[in-house]
């Protein structure tokens, strides 16, 4: 299986985080406050780490050694393309079983206010 669509659309997130000024920066991180692995750890090309606790940055591939991720979404690519579209939320993937998460699932239910960031900016 192949994660092209979400993994073109959670470096686009990067890009739009790394446009931002250290200000709205700020704000983003204090909206989400989470750092978050995703979409499937059975696909190392599909890992994705996105730190919204401390740097505001999307990196490809796990937590850097030593860290450990507040929350880890597991879901397929269409189920991410959704999410993304809006077509989806997270809750209904959740209660439906295409969206699964290990750690704070909490912080998982502030998915849908990070990727629409990246909507709005690229819209």
């Amino acid at each position: 299986m192949t994660f092209t669509q979400s993994s073109e659309l959670i470096s686009s997130l990067g890009s739009v985080f790394e446009s931002f000024s250290p200000a709205e920066k700020t704000s983003q991180i204090k909206k989400a406050s989470q750092e978050t692995q995703g979409p499937s750890p059975a696909a190392p090309e599909a890992i994705w780490t996105i730190d919204l606790k401390k740097a505001g940055k999307v990196t490809k591939g796990r937590t850097p050694a030593g860290t450990k991720a507040d929350v880890t979404i597991t879901m397929d690519d269409e189920t991410f393309v959704d999410l993304a579209s809006g077509k989806l939320n997270g809750q209904k993937a959740f209660m439906s079983g295409k969206l699964k998460t290990k750690g704070n699932i909490m912080l998982a239910t502030k998915l849908d206010g990070v990727l629409k960031v990246c909507t709005l900016v690229h819209t």
